[in-house]
């Protein structure tokens, strides 16, 4: 009940930010706009966002590497399922991607698939802020906005030292996992800490350090930057495109601004992958742009179908193909299934490690 009611709650917010977002529109020359836009454009923006989720599953199996082995087919599946998910249901659908893959490739546990998506998360988090803040060294200030400019030039530097800062945490936590691990048996070793949660704490923490094995291979943090940077690209031109097919006079340099805007947006909770809050968002870079309220509007929604829109028709032509049953897929969306699944594959690994103790000392 609580899940449907969260659920209710995050719908109605969409339609109260859509409805904040639109409330002074006039509707007749959004729709006259979304009329007007340039079809060829919009195909290949749709494209280009389609080769994006292939780079994502190509960095996905880069990411899994240090882990198991991986199959490139189902790392595709599982993430347009996965983004089906979020469009569908919201961010809550972010835990379907752990949950679908190992079911899929029986080789991938979910503690592994929980964690890559984790370092999948930095990584795209530094990308997105590195275009975004580098852009804004060469990028055309608009008439009239110089002030507000370098407000957002102070967050954008701001981010990026948050970026280095993230990466030296990450390389530390690496270097000295060993010594974090113990520690962490130790700090949660208290009556009052339940078992499973420390068993969880633990599985979670050793198979981060696993999947920071990366970082001790330089090739391979050369391969997660070079595909990190190529899906994002895959992002930008698209939005690029977007902004054309509706004859904005924006630059490609224009266009990572309005992406950085776009995700920012995206970041809302809301069903309809955050409808209303990357509308409003995104239309409010372009009307940063000058550029006016309704073809603003109107690239926005253009722009939401296309970035999900290839997502749900895969992610529905997989799911309907996967042998999923409607209740199997509302289980996933639970955290706490997740928790169990960690805690499963936890106590497994104790089994198997205390085994393996008895088996030495006989030999």
């Amino acid at each position: 009940m609580q899940k449907y009611l969260k659920f209710i709650l995050l719908f109605l917010f969409a339609i109260f930010i859509f409805w904040f977002f639109g409330r002074n529109l006039n509707w007749q020359e959004v729709i006259l706009s979304l009329q007007k836009a340039n079809t060829v454009y919009l195909i290949l923006a749709t494209l280009g966002i389609c080769l994006g989720y292939f780079l994502r599953a190509v960095r996905w199996k880069v990411l899994l590497a240090p882990i198991t082995e991986t199959s490139l087919k189902e790392l595709f599946a599982t993430t347009t399922v996965g983004y089906a998910a979020v469009f569908l249901v919201g961010r809550a659908g972010e835990i379907v991607r752990p949950m679908w893959l190992p079911m899929r490739d029986p080789k991938v546990r979910p503690s592994a698939a929980l964690v890559t998506l984790g370092v999948e998360r930095v990584f795209d988090l530094a990308s997105l802020i590195c275009f975004f803040s580098l852009n804004l060294f060469w990028f055309n200030i608009p008439t009239g906005r110089e002030s507000e400019l370098a407000y957002i030039k102070i967050i954008g530097n701001l981010m990026l030292i948050g970026v280095i800062v993230g990466f030296l945490v990450l390389f530390v936590y690496h270097t000295f996992s060993a010594l974090f691990i113990i520690w962490a048996e130790k700090a949660i070793d208290k009556p009052w800490i339940p078992a499973r949660i420390g068993r969880i704490i633990l599985s979670i923490l050793k198979q981060l350090a696993a999947a920071l094995m990366i970082l001790k291979d330089w090739r391979e943090i050369a391969a997660i930057i070079f595909w990190t940077v190529l899906l994002w690209l895959s992002i930008a031109v698209p939005t690029w495109f977007v902004l054309l097919a509706f004859d904005l006079p924006l630059s490609f340099s224009d266009s990572l601004f309005i992406m950085g805007w776009a995700a920012i947006g995206s970041i809302v909770p809301t069903p309809g992958g955050a409808a209303g809050a990357f509308h409003a968002a995104t239309a409010g870079g372009l009307i940063f742009l000058n550029v006016d309220a309704e073809r603003a509007a109107a690239a926005s929604i253009a722009m939401h179908l296309v970035y999900f829109a290839p997502a749900v028709f895969f992610g529905l032509y997989y799911f309907l193909h996967g042998d999923m049953s409607l209740a199997r897929f509302r289980s996933l969306l639970s955290s706490d299934n997740v928790a169990e699944e960690v805690e499963l594959e936890s106590h497994q690994s104790t089994l198997n490690s205390e085994q393996k103790l008895i088996t030495d000392n006989r030999l």
